[in-house]
């Protein structure tokens, strides 16, 4: 593509739309005169008017192959080889590259060029998959012509049952972009295969899931955290059980990739709170080779084995936020994982005092699993705005709360016991004499964050995994996210 370059004169890479490139056109036609020249246009093949050599460049291959990032550049070729450039319009440096003939009488001594169409956002990964070498390690699949790549994602069994973003060279090149490490990097081993997954791997499912590239590094932070031993991915993968992992995410990093806090955040309608969870439940899938059905053994799952995951709302500076509780220093962004079930409705539309508040709530949270089932599995408390707005106008705050809670939550073990009202499931004897917790101690045994619509008395409970009952093998994971 570049043969038909001078071999000896001057090339300069130009587009109409550009103020500078038309500013210059003048010069352009003086250089022509001087000759030999050639202008590549990026965007019309009729400009500049009255040069004899105009080559049109819409498929941008030359701009590319030129490394070219502004308009208009001025490139002196000698021998067939590059020897100078410059760019924009500095009226020193193009009578330095170009010589007497690019003196521009009448024009200014300098203006800014404009950016290249060859480095417009999205443009640049495509032009490397098209023309460069872009250095990806992954196996291409080819897809034919006349196939759907779509349902050829289907067919080869790389989605969750929703479709899923064919993972492009240029799509991948792109997501890449979005962080500063290596592609070849591994983040770790992927259960239940314990494959190698590298940063190149995550990025091919999260193009997979819809994300963003700006949603990288949160997503690196989810999947190095669900690969700490303590999270026990594995087990939670084979269990017949609902769970599946529940990520919540801290920090100005959620609130600069857009998550949702507010209206609806347990639910559908914002991309990063649906991507960013969905992208580790792909690469358990595409890497790991954790198929339901398979190594996957759920009885029933639940709705969030395709994605579960919100930011806490941090509006409020008198509120701890969980990563803070969890020990992340404040003002960092984090990520905690939980071994989640699905969403339970809390709903008390009468309480107005936190007393009475915090009793009922813990009347919810006994039903988790079971309500004669203790130590069976933690949970997660999402306080909307309403009923948080109780416990702050009472003076409560998070360790009131938690405190409150646990308190709340122990109940006599003969209510508790085997048969114990006319219910067989329940607690061995032994444990008729004493007074039994639900939940292992705070901040532990319930995991508060903030979420939610300012409108309605509802909160959420979700309960959690019977794995997390041997606290030394299996716990919650809370990790800083690094931009």
């Amino acid at each position: 593509m570049l043969d038909s370059l001078p071999r000896d004169g001057l090339v300069i890479v130009a587009k109409r739309e550009c103020p500078t490139c038309v500013l210059v056109e003048p010069v352009m036609r003086s250089l022509d005169r001087a000759g030999p020249l050639a202008v590549v246009c990026q965007d019309d093949p009729t400009f500049p008017a009255g040069v004899r050599s105009v080559l049109d460049d819409h498929e941008l291959e030359r701009s590319f192959r030129l490394n070219v990032d502004t308009v208009p550049t001025l490139i002196r070729f000698q021998d067939g080889r590059e020897v100078d450039r410059t760019v924009g319009w500095e009226r020193k440096e193009w009578l330095r590259v170009a010589g007497a003939a690019a003196a521009g009488e009448g024009l200014p001594d300098w203006q800014p060029g404009c950016g290249s169409k060859s480095v417009e956002p999205g443009v640049h990964e495509a032009l490397v998959a098209r023309y460069g070498d872009t250095g990806l390690a992954a196996r291409e699949i080819a897809v034919g012509t006349w196939d759907d790549p779509w349902e050829a994602c289907f067919e080869r069994g790389w989605s969750d049952g929703l479709p899923v973003v064919p993972p492009t060279d240029a799509r991948i090149l792109r997501m890449l972009g979005g962080t500063e490490r290596k592609p070849g990097e591994v983040v770790g081993l992927i259960p239940p295969n314990l494959a190698p997954c590298t940063v190149e791997k995550v990025a091919i499912n999260a193009v997979m899931a819809g994300c963003k590239p700006e949603y990288m590094p949160v997503v690196l932070g989810v999947l190095e955290a669900a690969l700490d031993p303590l999270f026990v991915m594995h087990g939670l993968l084979c269990t017949t059980h609902f769970a599946g992992p529940l990520v919540i995410i801290n920090g100005p990093l959620a609130r600069s990739v857009g998550m949702n806090s507010g209206v609806n955040a347990l639910g559908q309608g914002n991309r990063a709170n649906a991507t960013i969870g969905r992208t580790l439940q792909l690469i358990v899938r595409n890497v790991g080779g954790g198929l339901p059905g398979a190594i996957d053994r759920a009885t029933l799952g639940n709705p969030g084995k395709y994605t579960f995951c919100f930011a806490e709302d941090e509006s409020d500076p008198d509120w701890e936020p969980l990563s803070v509780r969890r020990g992340i220093a404040p003002g960092k962004s984090a990520v905690t994982l939980f071994h989640g079930e699905g969403v339970h409705g809390f709903i008390d539309q009468k309480s107005r005092t936190p007393e009475d508040l915090v009793r009922s709530m813990a009347m919810g949270l006994f039903g988790v699993g079971h309500p004669k089932l203790c130590d069976s599995g933690n949970a997660v408390l999402v306080l909307s705005p309403e009923h948080y707005a109780i416990f702050k106008e009472g003076g409560w705050d998070r360790r009131r709360i938690e405190d409150e809670l646990h308190q709340a939550l122990k109940r006599p073990g003969r209510d508790l016991v085997w048969g114990a009202q006319g219910v067989g499931e329940g607690l061995p004897p032994a444990y008729a004499d004493k007074v039994v917790d639900k939940f292992q101690p705070m901040p532990d045994g319930v995991l508060i964050v903030r979420a939610g619509g300012e409108a309605g008395l509802f909160s959420a409970i979700i309960g959690g995994w019977p794995g997390q009952r041997v606290r030394a093998e299996c716990q919650s994971v809370t990790r800083e996210i690094h931009p």
